[in-house]
């Protein structure tokens, strides 16, 4: 649906190219379902396509809400890094999930490069794990365990919320994800200290939530002990 998108004009901070992105218009959002890890499905147009810009002139590419956080330091990083080898591309039209995969990636790459907080390399990791969802792809749980890493250590080291990521649906994203690698003693430790922790009782559906996957988890751990024992 090309009429729920439109044009919005960014300056580059690295090249000071203008440009211009595409973004979903929020009154064109129509949500579907969501996985259990927070994954949401839309019918329509995906906002999760359009939340990373990418100049097409430089490459510079990041989340819409850290774009413009760059220091000279950091720019002299991306030209040589990035810039001096970038083949000129287009990013500002409709996108594709497979576009979508590809500005991410860009933007993981210039995250790393710039030491960017790991709150947001494990969202970047989180979302592109998602996108592989989409087309049934398996290296979505390569993905899912990079954003286990980054967000393990955002959780020690760094201050909440990550975007609308509070400690409490922190704690119970790391839980969820360790389950669905199928490390399940993780998970079940995360879910834990999300059911035990007081801030979730604010949450009722997170709760809820919570509590059946750690139920869930639980079953599989057992089953899979069961398993080992058998071989």
């Amino acid at each position: 649906m090309v009429e729920a998108l439109y044009d919005k004009e960014i300056c580059c901070s690295i090249c000071k190219n203008i440009f211009r992105t595409k973004k979903v218009r929020t009154s064109a959002v129509r949500l579907e379902k969501r996985d259990a890890d927070f994954c949401v499905y839309y019918n329509g147009e995906n906002p999760i396509y359009y939340a990373v810009f990418t100049c097409p002139n430089c490459g510079y590419t990041a989340f819409e809400s850290v774009f413009q956080e760059i220091s000279p330091k950091d720019k002299k990083v991306i030209i040589a890094k990035v810039s001096n080898r970038w083949v000129q591309r287009d990013f500002g039209k409709e996108r594709n999930v497979y576009q979508a995969i590809e500005v991410y990636k860009l933007a993981i790459l210039c995250g790393q490069l710039l030491n960017q907080k790991k709150g947001i390399l494990g969202m970047l990791c989180l979302r592109l794990g998602w996108l592989y969802r989409y087309i049934g792809e398996i290296r979505e749980f390569d993905f899912l365990k990079h954003a286990i890493d980054c967000f393990e250590e955002a959780f020690r080291y760094e201050r909440l919320p990550i975007g609308n990521l509070d400690e409490i649906s922190l704690i119970y994203l790391l839980g969820e994800l360790n389950r669905r690698l199928e490390k399940y003693d993780e998970a079940i430790d995360w879910f834990n200290k999300a059911v035990n922790n007081r801030a979730i009782k604010q949450k009722r559906k997170l709760d809820i939530l919570a509590r059946e996957q750690w139920r869930i988890a639980k079953e599989a751990y057992k089953k899979q002990k069961g398993a080992e024992q058998n071989e």
